[in-house]
């Protein structure tokens, strides 16, 4: 029974799939919206209106939203489909063909049901002892409490420290500059995803839960106990409304992909953006910045170190000790156009940092302030003053559209006319923490705190409109630290400033994950650690081997001894790491591939290995192991002095393959592999079609693309498939000139049969494939209905 039983609600109507209620003693209203039949929105508002009418981060299978954002009730996108609803004395019933919620109308609180079979089974419950907060009873701002049971699992959050499962943790969502983080146990960190979900070990069903909120708040999920409630959990704000979206599954990978697909698609670059990114603050911090970094481009030449780009920090803007955005310090480089040159020449690529506040002493502070392009105090009128890097400064108000058209303008004329290639928004956080902090709001002045989260994502917004504007015809890519739920269609983001050190890299990988768990796909790490001393030379190349299994890879290092993390540092290691580079220019098929299914069907290139293969109970249970794409399990070494890793294979009745030895083991047991500092630890499921460039590439003949197909056949009989992506790896035609190419695979006791065949108009850079088997695969082989002639286990087909 509820604590206090006045909170009678009464049902006024219902329009367009929504059906609205009031607080009968009270002016809290109450909407619940049917969107999908997996999908139901919750709204609170104190008043018929809400705080923030538009939303920033719900684009439903779309690729972006308006500057000044989407209304809060425009359901375009959605499937609205028809519903059932009814009345019993208390209760009020709401009941699509998958979901069904039972609202108790005397507090508002909600039992949630998914269908199965013919028989609905609850799978989530609001807190029976009050569970809103619509007097200020249970303090200050919004909450909402739900049920919380011993046997559920919690994953996402987005970017968080520590384990995976986030049951008995308590986590604040707040964006700040965490530099040198502990990945175990700092917190908060970079970015806001106010989303989890929450698994049933007992049932195995899921359901996710995202408060679309931009201000800072706190997820509690298990750290308290109250005699006087039932276990519980909660979200708390202190602004804007409460607005929240249930997501039934009832897989992990149903709630995920959903989640991914309400927030919008994921941003399609270039594909040289999957290649090793060089950075360093070093190079442009050195008062000799612009011969530090042809140096960069000699020394990658000299060691055969394959690289796509580098990553420009912001010592590029030094005027002294300072950084001042879009200022080019030209005693450090003197003739910027010309390195841009040389890099262009060497085929790489540059991403030039940027960053949204401007010191009180920057050339354009005065300009920018008399026009009121800063976020400011709205009791003194002035700008609002905060720390910034070895100052203060004002950060730039992305609500105002004079700014954020400045900030374009900016980006062009500073950088793109330069020849620079991408930005790299950073510092981006917009660590304000005055209460007296205002926003032009679009035209409607709105406090800082009620929309903290969303100036990193209009940041990188304008920023990626810049791109596309001045050059229609290539895709944009864009890095950004900070940002909100939504990010993801804009740019490709990394965990930010972690701290060289074993436990680092392990933690990173189940960052990693949650991150993948939430929605955003296009991710990685700094390789080698960002801040600390130098990584030893084994924990360097471990780092190494995991970073090239990631969407984004990049070393990149500010370390407190002076020292640079480079391919190069090493001379005893330089062999690996020269070697673990190639290996990822040749898997850049698969891992293209991978980012196009990111971008055109939600699914996440790091999974948890529960991920599929969620009938396997064990896989659960904390590890250090990942899945790049559905085919190929990572098995990163995360402790030192290790030469073989222990690791354990999901149930698959058809078993995995040692991608490397080609040694065949047995699902659903432990297994010992070995792990030398020449190759990262990888199992290939068996039934896997994996592509590669097969090319014998060097860093001048890098852009030779010659592909194979590896085949894991299944041991016994089996049948496989997969869909190779193409298309030129450059434009924006990808959307209309690409092709596909289809590949079955059938096993027999006898006989391995591939088939394989394109679709689509983009014309492929090589006529044949080659077709690679296990070193002790002895069946043979017929490749579109023709016996194939066995060369050291390879075989050359024609396209």
């Amino acid at each position: 029974m509820s604590i206090k039983e006045t909170y009678q609600f009464h049902f006024l109507g219902e329009n367009n799939n929504i059906l609205k209620f009031k607080l009968i003693d009270g002016n809290t209203y109450a909407k619940i919206m049917v969107l999908e039949n997996d999908i139901i929105r919750i709204l609170f508002t104190d008043g018929d209106t809400l705080k923030l009418d538009k939303t920033w981060s719900v684009a439903p299978g779309q690729a972006d939203v308006p500057w000044e954002g989407r209304d809060r009730f425009d359901t375009s996108g959605f499937s609205l489909p028809t519903y059932e609803s009814s009345q019993n004395e208390d209760e009020f019933i709401v009941e699509t063909s998958l979901v069904k919620a039972v609202v108790k109308l005397n507090g508002f609180k909600i039992s949630w049901f998914y269908r199965e079979n013919s028989e609905w089974v609850n799978f989530a419950n609001d807190r029976q002892t009050q569970s809103y907060n619509f007097d200020g009873s249970l303090g200050q701002g919004i909450t909402h409490y739900l049920k919380r049971d011993l046997n559920e699992q919690y994953f996402g959050l987005g970017e968080k420290s520590g384990s995976v499962d986030k049951h008995g943790k308590r986590y604040r969502m707040l964006t700040i500059d965490a530099m040198g983080y502990d990945a175990e146990y700092s917190d908060p960190l970079y970015k806001h995803i106010p989303f989890y979900m929450t698994r049933q070990k007992n049932t195995g069903f899921s359901f996710g839960i995202f408060y679309d909120n931009l201000s800072s708040s706190i997820f509690e999920l298990g750290t308290e106990l109250d005699n006087y409630h039932e276990l519980y959990r909660y979200y708390q704000t202190e602004h804007g409304d409460l607005d929240y979206y249930i997501i039934a599954g009832p897989k992990v990978k149903d709630v995920t992909s959903k989640f991914s697909w309400l927030t919008g698609k994921t941003i399609f670059p270039p594909k040289w953006s999957l290649g090793y990114s060089g950075s360093t603050m070093s190079y442009t911090d050195a008062p000799d910045a612009q011969d530090q970094l042809n140096k960069f481009l000699e020394l990658c030449e000299e060691h055969d170190i394959l690289c796509d780009s580098f990553q420009l920090s912001s010592g590029y803007t030094s005027i002294d000790d300072k950084r001042y955005v879009f200022n080019w310090n030209h005693s450090k480089f003197p003739s910027p156009k010309e390195m841009v040159q040389n890099f262009h020449e060497k085929d790489l690529r540059l991403c030039a940092n940027i960053k949204p506040a401007l010191l009180k002493d920057h050339p354009y502070f005065n300009e920018l302030k008399e026009k009121n392009m800063f976020i400011t105090n709205r009791k003194t009128e002035e700008p609002e003053m905060a720390q910034f890097w070895d100052d203060i400064g004002a950060y730039l108000d992305f609500t105002n559209k004079e700014t954020y058209d400045w900030w374009k303008d900016q980006v062009k004329e500073k950088l793109l006319e330069y020849g620079i290639d991408s930005t790299w928004n950073d510092n981006n956080e917009f660590e304000i923490w005055s209460k007296d902090a205002t926003c032009h709001g679009f035209g409607s002045e709105k406090e800082f705190e009620l929309i903290r989260a969303l100036h990193p994502l209009l940041m990188m917004k304008a920023s990626y409109e810049a791109q596309l504007e001045y050059n229609p015809e290539l895709r944009p890519y864009l890095i950004s630290r900070s940002g909100s739920a939504g990010l993801h269609r804009y740019v490709q983001t990394w965990t930010g400033d972690n701290r060289t050190s074993w436990k680092t890299l392990k933690y990173n990988i189940k960052m990693g994950i949650g991150l993948s768990l939430s929605g955003i796909y296009n991710f990685g790490h700094d390789v080698g650690g960002f801040s600390g001393l130098a990584p030893e030379p084994e924990l360097f190349v471990r780092w190494v081997q995991n970073g090239i299994v990631h969407p984004r890879f990049t070393i990149h290092s500010w370390n407190d001894d002076q020292t640079v993390n480079e391919p190069w540092m090493y001379p005893d290691m330089l062999e690996n790491i020269r070697g673990l580079i190639k290996f990822r220019s040749k898997i850049i098929p698969y891992l293209y591939t991978a980012l196009h299914e990111a971008h055109q069907h939600y699914q996440p290139i790091i999974r948890p290995t529960f991920y599929d293969f969620e009938h396997d109970e064990t896989t659960f249970e904390e590890n250090d192991d990942f899945m790049l794409g559905e085919s190929i399990l990572v098995a990163s070494v995360v402790e030192k002095g290790k030469s073989e890793r222990e690791v354990y294979l999901p149930e698959n009745k058809d078993g995995w393959y040692d991608f490397h030895t080609g040694k065949w083991y047995e699902g659903g047991q432990n297994v010992v592999i070995p792990a030398p500092l020449s190759y990262t630890p990888l199992l290939a499921k068996a039934g896997a079609i994996i592509p590669v460039n097969q090319a014998e590439i060097t860093f001048a003949t890098k852009n030779e693309d010659e592909r194979g197909l590896l085949l894991f056949p299944c041991k016994d009989t089996g049948k496989s498939s997969y869909k190779l992506y193409e298309d030129d790896g450059l434009t924006n035609d990808y959307s209309h000139t690409f092709a596909y190419i289809h590949v079955e695979m059938e096993s027999t006791e006898g006989e391995i049969t591939v088939t394989i065949k394109k679709e689509g108009s983009y014309t492929l850079p090589y006529d044949h494939i080659t077709l690679h088997l296990p070193e002790n695969e002895q069946r043979k082989l017929i490749v579109n209905g023709i016996e194939q002639e066995r060369v050291n286990q390879t075989f050359q087909v024609k396209l």
